[in-house]
């Protein structure tokens, strides 16, 4: 963690999302990472956490191997509640959070989830209760001096490590859709105040590796937001040889050539806000900061400085 605090004191952002951040009830973990931060200079008093779906038990054989009770049972992957769940860390006040996490994957229009009775998963009554996120979905507002943002904040399932049901390439896709279809207005929750910002891990990237890409060409292409494109000279440098994306987009240093790096983490400002540079924090070989940087995480810290209109 010592390392992820010196990648995060290197950025300074003034709003931070973390993912694969393991949830206690009583946020114990946070409060005590948040005094790491603060520790090297960088201060957020304003925070936020709520239980995530990874690890919540539903009682049901969720992944149709005949066994209930594993990790691929619960409501997203987990050995127990609160694995990998996500945080929000703001120099700014946050506003009421709305929390979409326990809508259910059946209640999306055009949801493309197996049938109930495919092969082998979901049964009639685990599609009843399988919920979209396999995290969480949250809209955070965020107070700033001149204005209200909200953070459209989530961390979607890996599109692979299923069977031909193709259960986690399509959730993974769904989890994506989720954010237009809610700026549509199509669902049961009110859409969102703009201008927002579309901010997570979303497990696939637009032109390389496994999952049903068309999810986020879409995300990217939509009008409402924009795409600052954030690079970074160690993703340049560590291209795959075969991949047709543009390697210095890379946010995920994963083993090579499969999957090879990728582009997974995103920072989506609405297109209404003005940005002003953006970025993604993967030194060039040979740079002081690399060995903190690798050790930190596979995932490399997206930013992106914007500024209201």
């Amino acid at each position: 963690m010592r390392a992820v605090a010196a990648v995060i004191a290197a950025a300074r952002p003034d709003v931070l999302l973390l993912t694969g951040f393991d949830h206690d009830l009583e946020g114990h973990a946070l409060t005590a990472f948040a005094a790491m931060l603060d520790a090297t200079g960088v201060s957020y008093p304003f925070r936020f956490a709520a239980r995530p779906n990874a690890g919540v038990e539903t009682g049901l054989d969720m992944d149709g191997n005949g066994k209930i009770g594993e990790a691929r049972d619960a409501q997203g992957y987990g050995a127990f509640t609160g694995a990998g769940g996500m945080a929000v860390l703001s120099r700014h006040p946050l506003g009421e959070v709305r929390d979409f996490s326990t809508f259910l994957w059946h209640d999306l229009p055009g949801a493309i989830a197996p049938e109930a009775g495919g092969a082998p998963f979901p049964s009639p009554e685990a599609r009843a209760v399988q919920r979209l996120s396999s995290v969480a979905h949250w809209d955070v507002p965020v107070v700033l001096p001149g204005g209200v943002i909200h953070l459209l904040a989530f961390n979607a399932t890996t599109p692979v490590f299923d069977g031909p049901e193709d259960l986690n390439g399509r959730r993974n896709h769904d989890e994506i859709v989720f954010w237009q279809r809610l700026l549509d207005g199509d669902l049961p929750f009110a859409a969102p105040e703009r201008p927002v910002v579309v901010i997570g891990n979303a497990n696939l990237d637009p032109a390389d590796g496994d999952g049903r890409r068309a999810a986020m060409v879409g995300l990217l292409a939509d009008p409402r937001l924009q795409d600052p494109a954030p690079v970074s000279p160690g993703g340049r440098a560590a291209a795959n040889a075969g991949q047709v994306g543009n390697a210095g987009l890379d946010t995920a240093d994963w083993s090579d050539p499969n999957p090879g790096n990728l582009r997974v983490d995103y920072v989506l400002p609405d297109a209404r806000l003005n940005v002003l540079d953006a970025g993604v924090i993967w030194p060039a070989p040979g740079d002081p900061f690399e060995a903190t940087v690798t050790t930190a995480s596979r995932h490399r810290l997206v930013w992106v400085d914007i500024t209201l209109p």
